[in-house]
């Protein structure tokens, strides 16, 4: 039998720099590896360990021993990572733990043998950054952030793509068993007291609460699990407080044991949901604020935000992210960009917050021709639904994920998941624009010249494709079905123009 001897692929360059942040908290100590876009780049490499470097903080005013080695071994292994990785700018930052610690300075040298030089971050330095954290994946955000990690908690108001007031509390997850151990009515009464004296009490009086923070997302997941919810994806859940009450309820009666079986629920931050949903209570009812949202985005991704000129502050991220994307994924790199600017005449009366979403489902539309031609429309449901995209809600993911299912060929009933995200008009639309899409993708063949030299109009009777006399023999059998399913989907008669 012959054999075949392959040559081997000669590696890639790397073709964009790599940079990554070490986050070393109350709880845990984070490595995070980026490459990609500087307003947001995609996250090449992602790893915890909880060293616990609070725990048993408010008894000793210390680090305990056990600890202090689990974040030596934890930090001379991430930086031989970011080492390997050709990592071009690390920036090592640590928080509460470690700055209020007696023994902090003994992990800071630690650190520094390992060639690792620590910020020690301040609490009004922890407050902006996650202001900016969730700045970055939410440009609208309009209330306060609540970041709670093992050692404090900080409140950051933020509006106007600007971080305002912000504070920083002694409420770090790991402190508040002992605060609650005098009974909820103290332990309310001693929170109360300590946002009313930092001029906080009513602050949030019809403003949403963005969550951040592992232990509060660890209760969205749990919210997520209890009510069924069919998105597996964590950033803006929204939670009112209602929703507290019965994550509250739960926790008192449910065992540990069917809490670690839950899928995504890290069985690490199992034994602190309580102090956390415990604290959350008491926050929403002094700061009067009327839901949470969770962000996924916190100091590390704020540090980020941080060191953006204003420029790129205000970048749209989804843009930025989808374009990235199809750029990675798609045969050319122009292409999502030309054909949301070809197909936009026909909903021009569409509000800015949906037109970036059809923007954004054009920067997808190639996304899944590297597919099974069978699977290439689940291909885009899976991007869109799943994708780690921020600046979007549940809603625009099942919007954009209908266009793309469209587009890539799955027809026009609505794709399974988005019918329980999004409303029959949004379905409807989003549909219209996978027509359009799916057109434009045929006409062209995914190339620029007949994109710049067609147009595409609606005359209130009519969808006219206006061609070029040169480009006549474009307009195949293929493209003019295509060309009347849209016309039908909006109403219209299909015209070819020359």
């Amino acid at each position: 039998m012959a054999t075949l001897l392959f040559r081997k692929p000669k590696l890639e360059s790397m073709a964009e720099p790599r940079t990554a942040i070490i986050d070393i908290g109350s709880n845990s100590i984070r490595l995070v590896v980026y490459q990609g876009p500087a307003r947001l780049p995609a996250i090449l490499f992602n790893e915890k360990v909880m060293a616990g470097l609070g725990r048993g903080f408010a008894a000793t005013g210390a680090i305990d021993a056990d600890a202090l080695k689990v974040a030596r071994i934890a930090l001379g292994r991430f930086a031989a990572v970011a080492r390997e990785m050709e990592v071009v700018q690390l920036r090592t930052v640590a928080t509460a733990a470690v700055r209020d610690a007696t023994n902090g300075d003994v992990l800071i040298a630690d650190a520094r043998a390992l060639g690792l030089e620590v910020e020690l971050l301040s609490g009004e330095q922890e407050a902006i950054g996650a202001g900016h954290g969730v700045l970055s994946a939410m440009p609208l955000a309009d209330g306060i952030v609540g970041d709670l990690g093992g050692g404090s908690l900080e409140l950051v108001r933020v509006a106007d793509g600007q971080v305002h007031e912000r504070a920083s509390f002694p409420l770090g997850v790991l402190r508040i068993a002992a605060l609650r151990a005098k009974g909820m009515r103290a332990f309310d009464r001693r929170v109360g007291a300590m946002i009313d004296e930092a001029g906080w009490a009513g602050k949030g009086a019809g403003l949403p609460l963005y969550l951040v923070g592992g232990s509060w997302r660890a209760l969205a997941r749990l919210d997520m699990h209890i009510m069924g919810y069919p998105l597996p994806v964590i950033h803006q859940y929204e939670m009112a407080p209602a929703a507290i009450t019965r994550i509250g309820r739960t926790l008192s009666h449910i065992a540990k044991g069917k809490l670690r079986a839950i899928p995504s629920l890290s069985s690490a931050r199992v034994p602190t949901l309580g102090d956390a949903n415990a604290l959350l209570g008491v926050l929403l009812r002094h700061l009067q604020s009327r839901t949470t949202i969770v962000s996924a985005f916190g100091l590390r991704e704020g540090l980020l935000f941080g060191a953006l000129t204003p420029e790129q502050r205000l970048e749209d991220p989804l843009i930025v992210a989808a374009r990235d994307e199809g750029r990675r994924l798609g045969r050319f790199a122009e292409h999502g960009d030309l054909l949301d600017r070809w197909i936009a005449p026909l909903f021009a009366g569409e509000p800015p917050e949906l037109a970036r979403l059809r923007h954004a489902a054009c920067l997808l539309a190639d996304v899944g021709w590297r597919a099974n031609p069978e699977f290439r429309a689940e291909r885009g449901v899976e991007i869109a639904l799943h994708g780690n995209w921020v600046a979007i809600d549940a809603r625009g993911r099942a919007v954009l994920a209908q266009a793309l299912f469209t587009s890539l060929g799955g027809g026009t009933d609505p794709s399974p998941l988005v019918p329980a995200l999004a409303s029959a008009a949004d379905i409807k639309r989003a549909t219209a624009w996978g027509l359009a899409m799916r057109l434009g993708q045929r006409l062209s063949g995914g190339l620029a010249g007949p994109l710049q030299r067609s147009r595409l109009g609606d005359d209130g009777a009519a969808i006219a494709l206006t061609l070029e006399a040169s480009d006549a023999a474009l307009y195949s059998e293929a493209v003019e079905r295509r060309h009347k399913g849209l016309a039908n989907a909006l109403g219209r008669q299909a015209v070819m123009r020359g």
